[in-house]
């Protein structure tokens, strides 16, 4: 009997990927709730650990390994990660917002965002200043002050352990060459009792860290942190440790709060029993404990449950926050102090051991299960393993059919005799001729390669237009053509309320109507779009290269292969969301500014050398390709040295014709099937300069990656 999948009748929304929400992906990945599809937002692809910020910022660790990356902890967990920042959740409708896209409905919401360290009253701090949360900014804005060198006066306000630790860092990380000031507005460390505040007071002087105590900041400037009574300390970069304030937003949802954090029961939920909370943005009312990432990590287990419990309908279980904890405090250099109960013990011996703790943290979301082929059954017909291959089958552009397939079975069918059809064979889409104009036609669709229906829908949109804008059409009408998971009739209203609204907002933009379609439900999300076009003047086909024509590309390639490496976990999820952005960049003032070429298409599934192969051959010519010149996606080189391709790459190989040349990992790249790629354009020598400097001015990366030379339907690459 056949497997399909079970429809989806829930959703469960998690707005952050603090620790908390970040161990529950991982154990949802492990034992999943049949019929519920998750989904985590984030502002960005990954989420630093607190734990190790203190070292990151000393050197003592990589960005890489201060990070959790979510992008691969979504894919296990199968659950959809947005990558964008929540600002505000409609209680009454069930709905989060996140800019720039359409609402994302709940069934149950679980808030784990953390808390912000800014100080928007203190004048000139928000224009002037860096607070150390949200710790994914600050960083970011670390890394470009440390590998800058030029910063001689460091300032942080906040005397707390927090800003201690972060003052000894930087000293470390200075090695002497920035002076660093910790200012307070009362005694420094002051929280801490008798022996650890004395050993803490004893390493920021062994780190010479200048303390300024007892002083109230008034404002900060480009230069200065300015102190009541006309004082000041001179900075250049100036960062707020002081205190925790929640998100703003948070007090708008309408739920109770306590000073601003979302006030929670013991079963970790909000006055509105659907919204959850935990981590630092939630105050737990039963049991108040200050704000600490080891009641985070331990609340992990028991959100979990409940929200299993809250979609299933099951009984909710109590979270029992301990009463003290274990707390180790970094000292710049690989030394850190060990405080519980009033006892307190420092030295490099608590380095190593805090060292151990959080990377024992941090390789749990490292190492997770890779993907599986299908287990094959003991009698199957002949060939089946070899159609399976070793590997899951991408999806996107890399799950079309092989240019060599394809190309022969269209060779067998006739030619039409219609008078208004005028079709370059191998073109990018149909050209007609009614009435006295020239109209071109393609239909294009993609199977899901990434969870996000908001994502694939623009991405299939950008390429099903590419077709159009390939030909230099100006885009006219659009029928979408939908295949969803099968999943509730609720779901369903949800889930094509997400895509119509972004197919809207691109065909819009492109300037084309959409004006129909057909839905199905099915095993997976597949997303396709029919096109139409008008053309003021004669479509640019492929069949009008000339020799000495300059080869020009308007976007980098290698999202294949990143793809394929995503699917199997093996790629950085900031690769991955830099590839997306790429992929969903439109390129229709491109088109219009290459409306001169002699012939243009778009790179997609073919990849590079199969789709300039199709220029060869329809144009009688040959063709050079730089490999140095190709411009590629960040982190696809690397891939493809590992040996990373995608599940298309031995059909483009096979079915590219003559490419001579193409070898290594960039000369594999040639035949990594693009999805949403840029535009490939043949164009007069003359010109060529021109037309770069107008693409390069409207915002594409395009650059000069060969030439056409006359001679026999081949590519040579060089």
């Amino acid at each position: 009997m056949n497997e399909h999948p079970l429809p989806l009748t829930r959703d469960l929304v998690l707005i952050g990927g603090g620790h908390t929400h970040a161990l529950v992906l991982r154990k949802w990945g492990m034992n999943p709730l049949a019929g519920v599809r998750m989904t985590v937002i984030n502002p960005g692809p990954t989420a630093p650990y607190s734990g190790m910020l203190p070292g990151f910022v000393a050197g003592h660790y990589s960005r890489e390994e201060l990070d959790i990356d979510l992008v691969k902890l979504a894919r296990f967990a199968g659950a959809r990660i947005v990558i964008g920042a929540a600002t505000a959740v409609d209680r009454a409708a069930r709905l989060v917002h996140v800019a720039g896209r359409p609402p994302i409905a709940f069934d149950a919401l679980s808030i784990d965002v953390g808390i912000t360290s800014t100080m928007p009253d203190l004048k000139g701090f928000p224009e002037f200043g860096v607070p150390a949360k949200p710790l994914g900014t600050f960083a970011s804005r670390w890394d470009v002050v440390r590998n800058a060198g030029d910063i001689t006066q460091i300032a942080v306000i906040g005397g707390g352990v927090a800003g201690a630790e972060l003052a000894m860092a930087m000293q470390f990380a200075m090695k002497g060459k920035a002076e660093v000031t910790l200012i307070d507005r009362g005694p420094v460390l002051k929280d801490l009792d008798g022996s650890a505040r004395t050993k803490m007071l004893g390493a920021l002087a062994q780190n010479k860290v200048t303390l300024c105590e007892n002083a109230e900041v008034v404002s900060v400037d480009d230069a200065c942190v300015h102190l009541a009574g006309g004082h000041s300390v001179t900075a250049q970069f100036v960062t707020g440790a002081a205190g925790a304030r929640a998100h703003g937003w948070q007090s708008e949802i309408g739920l109770d709060m306590e000073g601003g954090f979302i006030a929670v029961n013991p079963q970790l939920q909000s006055s509105d029993p659907a919204i959850f909370a935990v981590g630092d943005c939630a105050h737990m009312t039963a049991n108040p404990r200050p704000k600490a990432g080891v009641f985070a990590v331990r609340q992990a287990p028991v959100l979990f449950d409940n929200l299993r419990a809250m979609l299933s309908g099951g009984k909710l279980r109590d979270y029992r926050p301990q009463r003290d904890y274990l707390k180790l405090i970094s000292q710049g250099r690989k030394s850190a102090l060990a405080e519980k109960l009033g006892t307190a013990f420092q030295g490099p011996l608590l380095w190593r051991w805090k060292d151990h703790i959080d990377r024992k943290f941090m390789n749990q979301f490292d190492a997770l299960p890779q993907m599986e082929n299908a287990r094959l059954p003991q009698d199957m017909a002949s060939g089946l393993r070899e159609a399976l291959g070793d590997k899951p089958m991408c999806g996107g552009c890399g799950a079309k059919v092989g240019r060599g397939a394809l190309r022969a079975v269209l060779a067998e069918l006739p030619v039409s005799g219609r008078a208004d059809v005028r079709s370059v064979a191998g073109d990018d889409a149909a050209i007609l001729r009614t009435g006295g104009v020239t109209q071109i036609m393609t239909t294009d669709h993609l199977r899901s390669f990434f969870a996000d229906p908001v994502v694939m829908t623009r991405i299939a949109a950008i390429h099903a237009l590419g077709d159009a804008w390939a030909m230099g059409a100006a885009p006219q009408a659009v029928t979408a053509n939908l295949i969803l998971p099968r999943m509730s009739a609720q779901m369903q209203s949800r889930t094509l309320s997400e895509i119509m609204q972004v197919a809207q907002d691109v065909m819009s933009e492109a300037g084309a109507a959409i004006v129909g379609g057909h839905s199905s439900l099915g095993d997976e999300l597949t997303i396709g779009f029919t096109v139409t076009g008008l053309c003021d003047r004669a479509p640019i086909t492929i069949a009008g290269a000339k020799a000495g024509d300059v080869l020009i590309l308007t976007k980098p390639i290698g999202s294949g292969v990143i793809m394929a490496a995503e699917m199997a976990g093996e790629v950085a999820g900031e690769v991955v969301a830099k590839a997306l952005e790429t992929m969903m960049i439109g390129q229709g003032a491109a088109s219009g500014i290459l409306t001169g070429a002699h012939a243009m298409t778009d790179v997609t599934g073919f990849g590079l050398a199969g789709h300039l192969s199709g220029i060869c051959e329809a144009s009688g010519v040959a063709a050079v390709l730089d490999i140095n010149a190709i411009p590629f996606m960040a982190g696809a080189i690397e891939l493809a040295t590992q040996g990373i391709k995608s599940s298309l790459f031995e059909d483009n190989r096979g079915g590219a014709g003559p490419v001579f040349g193409a070898d290594g990992p960039q000369g594999d790249l040639l035949f990594d099937p693009q999805t949403a790629g840029g535009l490939l354009a043949a164009v007069d020598a003359a010109q060529a300069e021109a037309v770069l400097t107008a693409l390069i001015a409207a915002g594409y990366p395009a650059v000069r990656v060969g030439t056409i030379e006359a001679g026999a339907p081949v590519v040579r690459v060089i």
